[in-house]
């Protein structure tokens, strides 16, 4: 075993360590999937960056901007904050007041048990796609730093992740990412400071002007759709949800989520400066998703590099523990609570954490038989998001206009077009035409279909 991987390994086991302490504060459904209700800003701040920020940015968009230029970094880090600062101004605090555990639960107090279970559905395959996008990052990363095969390197990368999760909870993942977070920060600025120290900014003033075009073999529909899939799938994102809705109070719920944002802009863009330029230290010619990786290698010496690893892992770790912790949520507690009413607390936790561990090994199957980790996390956020954001909006601010038929007719009609026009037609603009259809569904359900009482079944 080399002396980087050494310290990688002992990092995460550092990071399990912690979840295995902090999953003694796990006594009620409440806890695992919300610490509580009992985080403060910097911890909340610091839950909404580290999970949000993740492989896509750090492995994902240096990547895409070194094959692509600007034009294949539009919807991260741009696009993500655009939603991140946005879901704080508009739409924590608002959730946070209904007490909810899950958005599901949101449906489910407006529209009835029916439509909570199929926004569950529409919802986990979706997080099982975004926590494969990281499984496959972290065994990328094992991989560059090792001898190990990618084969052997994810499949670690899933062991891994799933105890850490099962075990931990939201208690853990906010513990974590306090500490992963200013792991990640510190990191990334690091290796920003001797892209700049080394002569980067000569080198990207040397690119074409064609590196810097966000329109660069995109037209205008693709390049919109690029930015709509981002922006409108955070703010119907459990995952960033259940951030805002751990938070102590609607007024940190919405001032760290908005500043969550504003950090995950400015260390994403470091990301994209790296991958801009990297070409002129590693050439031209590699792996697109090992480039950040390659570029702090050769630059770094080697107590900075395994700094920068640790950052890495760090933003691995922190998305992944939430995407499947937001599966096993939906699963147990919007599936399986309703079919069973009397269980207990101690059931509840124990069927959550199930789930957890059933989604993850699905995880790490995806992320075997995947390709790129950026395409992953597109396919995540486009899936179903745009139905479920519509139906959060009437839901929200709606009053009592539409009921059952609305919401399952904005849910259906959303992601059977974008179904249809990605994979079928292949549109450049499906998420948006996808948005339009299930914004249009639900007004026309609400007026041909009879209101009724939300329906338990």
């Amino acid at each position: 075993m080399n002396v980087v991987l050494a310290c990688v390994l002992a990092y995460v086991a550092s990071q399990l360590l912690i979840a295995f302490w902090f999953s003694r504060r796990n006594r009620t459904e409440e806890d695992y999937l919300l610490a509580g209700r009992s985080l403060g800003p910097w911890m909340t701040l610091f839950a909404v960056f580290a999970t949000w920020f993740g492989a896509e940015t750090c492995i994902g968009a240096a990547g895409e901007a070194y094959r692509r230029g600007l034009s294949g970094v539009l919807s991260d880090p741009f696009g993500y904050t655009v939603g991140i600062v946005l879901m704080g101004a508009l739409f924590a605090a608002a959730l946070w007041k209904r007490g909810l555990l899950t958005l599901a639960d949101l449906f489910r107090d407006r529209y009835g048990t029916g439509v909570e279970r199929l926004t569950a559905l529409i919802m986990i395959p979706s997080s099982l796609m975004w926590a494969a996008a990281q499984v496959r990052a972290f065994g990328q990363v094992l991989s560059s730093v090792s001898e190990l095969g990618l084969f052997v390197a994810i499949t670690f990368a899933a062991a891994v992740v799933i105890a850490y999760t099962v075990v931990g909870g939201m208690w853990a993942n906010a513990v974590t990412d306090l500490v992963q977070g200013f792991v990640l920060v510190g990191g990334l600025l690091l290796l920003g400071a001797v892209f700049a120290a080394s002569g980067g900014f000569d080198h990207l003033a040397a690119l074409p002007p064609e590196r810097f075009d966000f329109l660069h073999e995109r037209s205008w529909p693709d390049a919109l759709n690029t930015l709509a899939v981002p922006i409108f799938s955070t703010l119907a994102a459990q995952e960033i949800a259940a951030r805002a809705l751990a938070a102590r109070s609607p007024r940190v719920a919405r001032g760290a989520t908005v500043a969550a944002g504003l950090l995950y802009l400015v260390i994403g863009s470091v990301a994209v400066v790296v991958g801009l330029g990297a070409s002129a230290y590693i050439g031209a010619d590699h792996d697109h998703e090992q480039v950040l990786s390659r570029f702090a290698q050769q630059q770094l010496p080697l107590p900075l590099y395994v700094l920068f690893l640790g950052a890495l892992v760090s933003a691995i770790l922190s998305t992944l523990s939430g995407a499947l912790l937001v599966a096993g949520a939906l699963a147990g507690h919007n599936l399986a609570k309703p079919l069973f009413p009397g269980m207990s607390d101690a059931q509840r936790l124990r069927t959550d954490r199930l789930g957890v561990l059933f989604f993850g090994v699905l995880a790490y199957v995806i992320a075997l038989t995947s390709d790129s980790v950026y395409g992953l996390v597109q396919q995540a956020a486009a899936l179903g998001s745009s139905g479920i954001l519509v139906v959060i909006v009437f839901a929200l601010w709606g009053g009592r206009f539409g009921g059952p038929a609305s919401a399952y007719a904005a849910l259906l009609a959303g992601t059977g077009t974008w179904l249809y026009c990605e994979h079928v037609l292949g549109l450049s603009g499906a998420y948006l035409v996808s948005l339009a259809a299930a914004l249009a569904a639900y007004p026309i359900a609400a007026i041909v279909a009879p209101k009724g009482a939300p329906t338990t079944a």
